[in-house]
């Protein structure tokens, strides 16, 4: 990947086909395409995230079995993770979806009331609504601080690349306002509707705005400038830094020859 210190031409410009510019913005695009993969879970992930709520909600719909319900849903959470733990894969989507399930249960168990399994993933996803939009209007959006070690460039974008700040702030809008939209439906379903329609509701909600707002974020990074490695960056100041204390080493031995030789004819 370049290593640009300024943002590239405008988004609106694009390179004729076949230049070089042309094919580092579809380098770009598909960079782009493979982080968000990573970043967001992909089709698994979306699986992991969706499975635990559809058991709950299919099993309470057949016998209105709280605990049975509660328990089906928490151990496809386990089983997930246990999965990905014995193949190696990443884990961190996996213990996510077992942490929410799990505090589900707890919330539900607690107050004996079905459509509290639902509560606590509710209240993060306000949350991180509210994250996404005070994170952008401080000047430090989310997604640029999630996807930021992704792509390697870590911070930089804030200083360094202002068209991809800007880029971060939009998707970071985005996804913000989405998952408003997602809270206004779901939390009136909460004290209106029962707790089967509250489930299937939520279930078919899943993933829809997910992939909107992960759609939203590569339209709006596709038309950035490119990221700054600032891995590269640094791996390639230490080699230069290296060559210099070299070449001072080198010029060090000889000063210390000539000198030697100097001593020799004197003597």
């Amino acid at each position: 990947m370049t290593s640009l210190d300024k943002p590239t031409q405008d988004a609106g410009q694009s390179p004729p086909d076949g230049t070089p510019e042309a094919e580092r913005g579809h380098d770009s695009r598909a960079v782009t395409e493979a982080a968000l993969f990573e970043a967001f879970g992909g089709v698994r992930g979306m699986v992991e995230t969706v499975l635990p709520g559809l058991l709950f909600v299919t099993i309470f719909t057949i016998n209105k079995d709280l605990h049975l319900s509660a328990i089906a849903a928490l151990g496809v959470a386990v089983v997930m993770l246990v999965v990905r733990l014995l193949r190696k894969d990443t884990v961190k989507h996996a213990f996510s979806g077992v942490f929410g399930v799990a505090f589900g249960v707890v919330f539900a168990m607690f107050t004996g009331n079905a459509k509290d399994f639902y509560l606590p993933g509710m209240l993060y996803t306000l949350g991180l609504a509210l994250a996404y939009i005070i994170t952008t209007l401080a000047g430090v959006p989310l997604i640029g601080l999630m996807l930021g070690p992704v792509f390697k460039e870590n911070l930089s974008w804030r200083t360094r690349n202002p068209g991809r700040k800007k880029a971060y702030a939009k998707a970071s809008w985005a996804w913000g306002l989405i998952l408003l939209a997602k809270c206004a439906i779901l939390f009136p379903l909460y004290w209106w509707a029962d707790t089967t329609q509250l489930g299937w509701i939520l279930v078919i909600l899943k993933i829809p705005p997910f992939l909107l707002a992960v759609w939203l974020t590569w339209v709006f990074l596709a038309k950035a400038p490119p990221p700054i490695d600032v891995f590269a960056e640094m791996e390639a100041a230490e080699k230069a830094e290296e060559a210099a204390k070299a070449e001072r080493e080198g010029a060090a031995a000889e000063n210390g020859d000539a000198a030697a030789g100097r001593h020799r004819r004197g003597a």
